[in-house]
């Protein structure tokens, strides 16, 4: 391996599944050195994590970075969104975190947004309606089932936040991560104390947000660590928000990323504000917009499908017909959280491959979907949808997606977008450059593009027409067989 030409710097991902660490020349963008560990998720009633499991898979993850490691001078966090983190009076955690996709909260969702204005006030207020997904209704959801944890809670984080405070000992977000949780105003862009009353969250115990570039702290001493003591930390940010940054994404390029969830997304100057829900209003790390719409289901539900029939993921066959909602975790977009998976169309000749097919179809319909909402109205619709994620290296995935968008599609050949976010993030401490322009000068985004084909209007119309006519039942129906009632 060459030697590097400039500082080194660290990126992290720290996402639902693993944890992620990549070692970047400032001056190429060459990673110089890489590692990644494991963490669970429970599979219970609800999706929870340790947050411990996250400190440690991040300590093996920079283990495996070796020596270049201890080079870097500077390092950043990018992590899931959402994730609710209780903290006692000595920094441990309370109890498992709450993830993004634990869909418990739905009922405290739908009360907040009731009790707080309707839809439209969340939206011009937080620029987002508020869904099972965000840190708000979690709270709720702790306050009404387990007021034991949130009395002994003296510190809230969001995932990233958990790292990067045991980084610098210090409790600090940004602007991006913070506009997942429903009580960071983005009209103000300052958390909202009438929120935080309603739900009884002192604003004390919550992290001070970071402006973009500055410095978030340093490392303090550790013996976990392979850094210097005084070594930079930036500011970290979500997940989305540092994939952005990895891309370089300018203003009117739509990204889409299909990885445990599946999300669609595009950077703006002008502050999202969508009444209907369906697109999130996130702040981006840089000073700007990143609306965003979210699924659940993505790669893990079309894996799931593939597995119950013993066959490889790419073993696709023409749908012929054939509709699967994938929901099988509830959904977010569209808002049904106590959804589950629906077949339709079933006939004695349909084959095992065709409901794979119409798995990858459901999945993709329901992000395109909400690309129009998230792209501002003078956006190129001829423009390459940029496909990222680990779902983007599969050739179903990548068909599907243009036979559905009828957009060419660009496969940037980086790889782990997110950690190369953070990274040039942690750069930008070193040099004074906006991150985004040094992931462009790292020419991450560079990849083939396919080109576009006619557009299958006859499935796009056939998905949409089983889930309005399936709305209801899924609305209901799952509740019922859950035994849990929907004011609950």
């Amino acid at each position: 391996m060459s030697a590097a030409e400039g500082p080194l710097v660290v990126g992290v991902d720290s996402s639902t599944q693993s944890t992620k660490a990549l070692v970047v020349d400032v001056a190429t963008g060459q990673v110089v050195a890489g590692g990644q560990a494991p963490h669970t998720v429970s599979s219970g009633p609800g999706r929870e994590s340790d947050p411990r499991q996250w400190w440690d898979a991040l300590c093996e993850a920079l283990r495996q970075c070796g020596d270049a490691a201890r080079e870097a001078a500077a390092v950043s966090v990018g992590g899931q969104q959402h994730g609710l983190v209780t903290l006692d009076g000595r920094g441990e955690p309370v109890r498992p975190a709450l993830l993004w996709n634990d869909v418990r909260s739905a009922p405290q969702a739908g009360r907040l947004t009731e009790e707080l204005g309707g839809a439209k006030a969340w939206a011009e207020r937080a620029g987002s309606v508020p869904g099972a997904s965000f840190t708000v209704t979690k709270w709720a959801w702790l306050s009404e089932h387990e007021p034991e944890a949130v009395r002994a809670t003296k510190a809230v984080r969001l995932p990233h936040d958990y790292l990067t405070e045991r980084l610098t000992g210090q409790g600090t977000t940004d602007r991006g991560d913070a506009s997942g949780t429903g009580w960071w105003a983005s009209r103000s862009e300052a958390y909202d104390e009438e929120v935080l009353a309603h739900v009884g969250l002192d604003p004390a115990l919550l992290p001070r947000v970071v402006r973009p570039g500055e410095v978030a702290g340093t490392v303090r001493d550790s013996h976990d660590l392979p850094f210097s003591k005084g070594t930079l930390v930036a500011a970290g940010t979500g997940d989305n928000a540092a994939a952005a940054l990895g891309l370089g994404l300018r203003p009117g390029t739509p990204v889409m990323s299909l990885g445990t969830s599946g999300t669609v997304y595009a950077a703006s100057r002008q502050r999202p504000a969508d009444p209907t829900g369906t697109v999130a209003g996130f702040a981006d790390a840089r000073g700007d917009w990143l609306p965003l719409a979210c699924t659940l289901n993505c790669t893990l539900a079309v894996d799931r499908v593939a597995a119950l029939f013993g066959r490889d993921r790419e073993a696709v066959e023409p749908a012929a017909g054939v509709t699967f909602l994938p929901y099988l975790d509830g959904e977010r977009t569209p808002n049904l959280p106590n959804a589950a998976g629906l077949l339709h169309g079933l006939r004695h000749d349909t084959t095992a491959g065709q409901l794979l097919q119409a798995a990858y179809d459901g999945a993709v319909h329901a992000l395109l979907g909400a690309l129009d909402l998230v792209l501002d109205a003078d956006a190129d619709p001829a423009a390459p949808l940029l496909l990222i994620g680990g779902g983007a290296r599969g050739t179903a995935w990548q068909q599907t997606v243009r036979r559905l968008s009828g957009r060419p599609v660009q496969i940037p050949a980086a790889g782990e977008l997110v950690a190369l976010g953070a990274a040039a993030q942690a750069a930008g401490l070193l040099t004074g450059e906006d991150p985004a322009a040094i992931a462009r000068r790292w020419n991450t985004a560079n990849g083939p593009v396919l080109e576009a084909v006619e557009r299958d209007e006859a499935a796009l119309a056939r998905i949409s027409g089983v889930l309005s006519d399936a709305t209801p039942l899924l609305t209901r129906g799952t509740a019922a067989r859950r035994g849990t009632s929907t004011e609950d």
